[in-house]
C-alpha cells in the first residue's frame, strides 16, 4: 500500500480523529506488538505502520495471543509467514525493543520484504547457492541497547583502508629495521584479533584503548621468528642450511647486542659445538639435524630473547601508538563527513530492560545520509563495484545473497538507495583486514561445508553462527567482527558482546590463542548462568603439541559433552575468498584434524544431547561430497594456512620454555 509522508505524532488531530494522542490510542496488545497509527496527508485517511516490521495496513491489525507460545502481542501466521513466531521458545519471551526506528518513506511501499513475500516471489539465486536463510532462528537474547556508533561512508572506509595498509608497512619497516626480519606472516591479522579482545575503543577494527600496550600475540610471534624465521624442513639438505643459518644469525646477535658476558659466551659455545657437528656429519638424518636445532634452541633461545626483549617491546609499543593515532584520524573525518549532513554525535544513555527476546537486528541510533553513488558493472560473472577509483569485486550469486540479506535486515533502507554503497563498504573493511598479500587472511573466513551445516541443523538444532561474515554466512542470523557494516546484512555483532539465553549455535573461531581463550570463557559463563536449552558445537584443529589453552579448559568443561575428531586430509573446508573464487578453488582439504567440541547445558543436553545417531549423521555429512579437486591456488593456501598453525606451535611451545 502507499502512505503519505508524514509520520510525526505532533501534528494537529484532525475532526476524524480517534482521540487526543491518535498514534497510541490502540488497544495494549496492538501497541505492544510495535503498531502506531498515523495520518496519511495524501491519502486523507488513518493507516497503522508497525515500527518492528516495517509492515503499514489501512485496517485495524488483528493482533491475538500465538497458540504456540501465548505470548501477548505475537502475530499469526498471516503476519508472520516466515514464522519467525516459532515453537520452542520460552513463555516469556518478548518482541524486540522498538528503540528509535523510523517509519519508510511513500517510495519504500512499493518494496516487499522478505518476510512478506510468497514463496513464489522469494528471490531466485543465479549460481551455486552456499546458504539457507528459510530458516528461522531459535536463538533467544536479553535486550540490549542500540548501536550508536557512525553510520558507514564509503568516504571514511577509502580513509581507513589507506591508513590501515600504512600501519601494514609500518610494522614491516619496524621489524626490518630493528630486527632485520620480515613481518610474520599474518602476524597482523592476528595481532588485530587479539587486541579486539580487549580494545575498549571506539573504532570497530583499529585497537585504540587497551590494558596493555604490549601485544602478547605480536611479541610472541615476532620472537618466534628470532633470529631467524620459522619455516617446516622437510629434507636432510635444507635442514642442514637452516641450522647453519640458525648458528649464524645466533652468533651475530649476542655480538652486536648488549648481551652479558654468560650469555654471550654460552651462546657462542653453543654455535661452536653446532658447527664442528655439521663439518663431521655429511650423511645425517633430517631426525638428526631437526634433534639438533632443538637442542640449540633450547641452549641460546633465553639469551636471544632476554638480548632482544626491549627491541621487541619497543615495536608492539610503536604499532599500538600509530594504530592510536590512525583511528583518531579517521574517527575525525567520519564524523567530518557526517556533520557536513547536518548528523550530530549521540551521547543519550538508552535504559534497557532486562527481558528475554527473540534475537532481532542490530539498532542503529545516529541517522544515515543519503550515500554517494557506486558505478557497478559485471565481467565474467563478477560484480565490479567502483568508488572513486578503489573498485572491490565478488561474484555475481554473492551480491544476491547480499541483497537476500539486506531486504530481511535492513530496517533504513527499504528502496534499497544505500545498498550499493554499503555492500562496497563491506567488501572494502574486509580487504583491509584480509591484508594485500596473496592469499593472505583467507583463514580468517573459512567455512564449514552445506553438508554439515545442513547435519548440524538436522541433528543438533543450530540456527546460528557465532563467527561468521555476510559473506561466508550460512544462517540469517550470526556473530561477525564489525557491527557497523555487517549489521545491515543480518550480523548481531562480536560474539563477546553477544548474550543468548536460549538456542543452539556453532562456533567456528579464526585461530587467535587470546579469542580462543576469551571464547572458552565466555561460553562457561553462558551455559551457567542459563536454564533454558542452551547448545554449543565448538570447531577447533587438532592442536596438541602442545595443546592451546582454550582446548583444554573446554576438554575439562563440566558442560563438555561428546567430543568428536575428524581426521586430517579426511575432511574439507570452504575458502575463504569463496566470495571472489572460482567453483575449482572453493574447497580445499583441511592438513590437520578437527575437533568438534558439544557444549551444553542441562536442558540443551536434553533437547539436542550428542546420541550416537546424531554424531554419525554429522560425521556422514563431513565426508567430500565430490566437490572439485583444489587447484594450484588453493594449495598455496594449504600451505599458508599449514604455515601459520605451525608457527603458532612453535612459539607456544618456545613461550613455555622461556
Amino acid at each position: 500500500m502507499s502512505t503519505g509522508s508524514s509520520d510525526k505524532s505532533s501534528d494537529p488531530p484532525t475532526p476524524q480523529s480517534p482521540g487526543p494522542d491518535p498514534m497510541h490510542d490502540l488497544p495494549e496488545e496492538v501497541l505492544r506488538a510495535g503498531w502506531r497509527r498515523f495520518w496519511s496527508k495524501r491519502e486523507k485517511r488513518w493507516y497503522f505502520f508497525n515500527k518492528l516490521t516495517g509492515e503499514s495496513l489501512w485496517e485495524m491489525p488483528v493482533v491475538h495471543k500465538s497458540p504456540h507460545n501465548g505470548v501477548p502481542g505475537v502475530p499469526d501466521r498471516i503476519t508472520d509467514p516466515l514464522g519467525i513466531s516459532v515453537p520452542d521458545t520460552p513463555t516469556d519471551v518478548r518482541s524486540p525493543p522498538p528503540f528509535d526506528l523510523k517509519r519508510r518513506r511513500d517510495s519504500e511501499a512499493s518494496i516487499t520484504s522478505l518476510g512478506s513475500m510468497s514463496p513464489s516471489k522469494k528471490m531466485k539465486m543465479e549460481g551455486p547457492v552456499y546458504w539457507n536463510f528459510e530458516i528461522p532462528s531459535n536463538a533467544i537474547i536479553f535486550e540490549h541497547p542500540p548501536c550508536t556508533m557512525p553510520p558507514i561512508h564509503p568516504e571514511a572506509e577509502s580513509y581507513r583502508a589507506q591508513l590501515t595498509t600504512k600501519l601494514r608497512s609500518q610494522y614491516q619497516e619496524l621489524c626490518q629495521t630493528r630486527e632485520g626480519i620480515d613481518a610474520p606472516r599474518e602476524s597482523f591479522n592476528r595481532w588485530i584479533l587479539e587486541r579486539k579482545v580487549m580494545d575498549k575503543g571506539n573504532d570497530p577494527m583499529l585497537p585504540t584503548h587497551c590494558p596493555q600496550e604490549v601485544s602478547p600475540s605480536m611479541y610472541r610471534e615476532i620472537m618466534s621468528d628470532i633470529p631467524v624465521r620459522v619455516c617446516r624442513l622437510r629434507h636432510p639438505v635444507e635442514a642442514r642450511k637452516y641450522v647453519f643459518k640458525y648458528a649464524e644469525a645466533a652468533k651475530k646477535m649476542v655480538e652486536s647486542r648488549n648481551c652479558s658476558p654468560d650469555s654471550r659466551k654460552i651462546v657462542k659455545w653453543s654455535v661452536e659445538d653446532i658447527m664442528q657437528w655439521l663439518r663431521r656429519q655429511n650423511n645425517a638424518t633430517l631426525e638428526d639435524y631437526q634433534e639438533r636445532l632443538t637442542h640449540l634452541k633450547t641452549q641460546c633461545g633465553p639469551h636471544l630473547t632476554e638480548a632482544a626483549k626491549s627491541s621487541v617491546e619497543g615495536i608492539c609499543q610503536k604499532i599500538y601508538h600509530l594504530s592510536c593515532e590512525s583511528a583518531k584520524k579517521i574517527y575525525d573525518k567520519h564524523w567530518e563527513i557526517l556533520k557536513e549532513h547536518g548528523i550530530e554525535e549521540c551521547h543519550r544513555k538508552f535504559e534497557v530492560h532486562k527481558r528475554r527476546v527473540q534475537c532481532y537486528q542490530i539498532h542503529m541510533v545516529v541517522s544515515c545520509p543519503r550515500l554517494p553513488s557506486i558505478s557497478y558493472h559485471v565481467e565474467n560473472n563478477v560484480g565490479c563495484l567502483r568508488f572513486k577509483g578503489e573498485v572491490v569485486t565478488l561474484n555475481q550469486n554473492y551480491l544476491q545473497k547480499l541483497e537476500h540479506l539486506y531486504r530481511i535486515h535492513c530496517r533504513d533502507d527499504r528502496p534499497l538507495e544505500n545498498f550499493l554503497p554499503r555492500v562496497w563498504c563491506l567488501l572494502r573493511r574486509y580487504q583491509t583486514l584480509f591484508g594485500s598479500s596473496p592469499n593472505e587472511g583467507t583463514g580468517l573466513q573459512g567455512a564449514l561445508p552445506v553438508p554439515v551445516f545442513e547435519a548440524l541443523h538436522k541433528h543438533f538444532g543450530v540456527t546460528f553462527e557465532l563467527f561468521a561474515s555476510p559473506l561466508n554466512c550460512y544462517f540469517r542470523q550470526y556473530c561477525s567482527a564489525f557491527p557497523d557494516t555487517d549489521g545491515y546484512f543480518g550480523s548481531r555483532g562480536p560474539v563477546l558482546d553477544f548474550h543468548p539465553v536460549s538456542g543452539s549455535f556453532e562456533a567456528n573461531p579464526p585461530f587467535s590463542e587470546e579469542l580462543l581463550n576469551a571464547m572458552a570463557e565466555h561460553l562457561e559463563r553462558l551455559l551457567a548462568t542459563s536454564s533454558e536449552p542452551l547448545s554449543f558445537m565448538v570447531f577447533i584443529p587438532e592442536w596438541r603439541d602442545p595443546p592451546i589453552p582454550a582446548l583444554l579448559r573446554m576438554e575439562n568443561s563440566i558442560f563438555k559433552r561428546k567430543t568428536v575428531v575428524v581426521p586430517a586430509f579426511e575432511h574439507e573446508y570452504r575458502s575463504g575468498l569463496q566470495h571472489v573464487c572460482s567453483g575449482t578453488d572453493l574447497y580445499h582439504k583441511s592438513v590437520h584434524g578437527t575437533l568438534v567440541l558439544i557444549l551444553q547445558n542441562e536442558a540443551g543436553f536434553a533437547k539436542w544431547g550428542p546420541t550416537e545417531e546424531r554424531v554419525k549423521g554429522l560425521l556422514e555429512a563431513y565426508k567430500p561430497q565430490g566437490n572439485p579437486s583444489p587447484s594450484t591456488s588453493t594449495e598455496g593456501r594449504r600451505d599458508s594456512i599449514e604455515g601459520k598453525n605451525a608457527t603458532e606451535s612453535r612459539s607456544n611451545s618456545k613461550e613455555d620454555k622461556t
